[in-house]
């Protein structure tokens, strides 16, 4: 293989063969991103039978290498996205899985170190910012190399609920959703814009109250639970948050993205990955976005994080116990 082919070669292993797995897989398969694509589970079995279903794929969309691994391939990756750990329940909120999930994730991120991965984490288990605070820790990586999901499905809820609400396009909608991806996140309405418009006047125009806005921000909250309540699990979205973060690493996009991203004094915040958004590139976290937000954003992006580190202080210490 030559110089140029090896420098344009990517690849990308995937850690976790669940449901939000193997949509993230047939995500990436669509796009036609990485060269090679390495599925890794307990389940070796699925792997493969994952493996030899999605290279059925490759003749209408883009050639790839795709196959069942194991840590060993992680050597040489780009990027490692861990999908793998419990599914949140009916009823159980995604804090409730943190125990179970950090002893999950200790057994995964020291193998794909050990292998001599050099390249970008990208975690999507549940709760995600304690995991992928737990990733950073366990792995010794620079925090700009660890990256979680966050709040991209959160904003991408909140962008579909307000396009519908508006009548515009949900692309055109520049709003995020930031803090825990969970039950204290919030709606940053103060700074959204549509078309360079504030939100928050193009709301007023439409007629769209404060309480229509506490309805649909509360919607978005919870429309996790009205998923999981109907068909077990929610896969989709996320799977497609996690295609969109990835490409942002492989093609060097300096994207902004909403994240899980390590904060440095941001809103007066640090030592936590919690949602923001964040410019995404090939290094991984080249920098995070610090928001304009109200007092009372403000306010819940600190009891937010508040939440978060005393979740992650408990999971970690009950973890060394």
């Amino acid at each position: 293989m030559n110089i140029l082919t090896n420098k344009n070669h990517q690849k990308v292993v995937l850690v976790g063969d669940g449901a939000v797995g193997s949509s993230y897989a047939y995500s990436m398969m669509n796009q036609g991103l990485a060269e090679e694509f390495v599925i890794v589970d307990v389940i070796k079995e699925r792997t493969e039978g994952d493996a030899l279903d999605l290279e059925d794929a490759q003749v209408f969309t883009a050639p790839k290498k795709v196959y069942s691994g194991d840590y060993s391939d992680c050597s040489d990756a780009d990027v490692v996205v861990i999908t793998a750990g419990a599914p949140q329940k009916p009823g159980e909120t995604r804090l409730d899985l943190v125990n179970k999930n950090l002893k999950i994730l200790s057994s995964i991120v020291k193998p794909v170190v050990e292998s001599g991965f050099d390249g970008i984490f990208v975690v999507a288990a549940n709760p995600v910012d304690v995991l992928t605070y737990a990733t950073w820790k366990f792995s010794g990586f620079p925090k700009e190399k660890v990256i979680g999901s966050g709040t991209s499905l959160d904003t991408s809820r909140l962008r579909v609920a307000l396009a519908k609400k508006l009548n515009v396009d949900p692309r055109n909608v520049d709003a995020y959703i930031m803090g825990e991806h969970g039950d204290s996140e919030f709606a940053a309405y103060s700074a959204a814009t549509v078309g360079s418009k504030p939100f928050l006047k193009f709301a007023e125009e439409k007629g769209i109250t404060q309480d229509d806005l506490d309805k649909i921000e509360d919607q978005t909250r919870n429309k996790a639970y009205e998923i999981i309540n109907r068909k077990g699990a929610t896969f989709y979205g996320v799977a497609t948050c996690l295609m969109r973060i990835t490409k942002a690493i492989l093609r060097d996009e300096n994207a902004v993205l909403p994240i899980g991203a390590a904060l440095n004094g941001e809103y007066g915040l640090d030592d936590i990955f919690i949602g923001t958004p964040a410019v995404i590139n090939a290094q991984g976290l080249a920098s995070v976005i610090e928001v304009p937000l109200s007092d009372k954003e403000l306010a819940a992006m600190k009891s937010s994080a508040e939440t978060l580190k005393k979740v992650t202080k408990d999971g970690l210490a009950a973890l060394e116990a």
